[in-house]
């Protein structure tokens, strides 16, 4: 049986390791090219149904087709957000709720 010492002195090397292991978020932000290839994706991956949209998705595309503006800017081309997975989406996508889980897939396939 390991004393309490050697325990401790293996656990906190463990601890140690792991967070000294993992790199630190960059905090990435999409690039426009990002977008685009979303943008490109999402339409063929919505029209197979293979995009399950939320709950919060059709609250958006709902905003979106009011022309409602909140955090989320809703009235250029392009959707403008503080979340990496929506922000660049089509601005007539969003009106989609599927269009939208298809997009936010994408974008979190790469990373954000």
């Amino acid at each position: 049986m390991a004393s309490p010492y050697r325990l401790t002195v293996a656990l906190g090397l463990i601890l140690f390791a792991s967070l000294t292991a993992t790199g630190a978020a960059d905090g990435e932000v999409p690039t426009a090219t990002d977008s685009a290839a979303c943008n490109e994706e999402a339409p063929s991956t919505a029209k197979a149904g293979m995009a399950t949209a939320t709950v919060n998705d059709h609250a958006r595309a709902e905003r979106a087709r009011a022309g409602a503006t909140e955090s989320v800017a809703f009235t250029s081309r392009l959707v403008e957000s503080p979340d990496p997975q929506i922000h660049g989406m089509d601005a007539e996508g969003a009106k989609n709720p599927t269009y939208q889980a298809a997009f936010r897939h994408c974008m979190r396939r790469k990373g954000f």
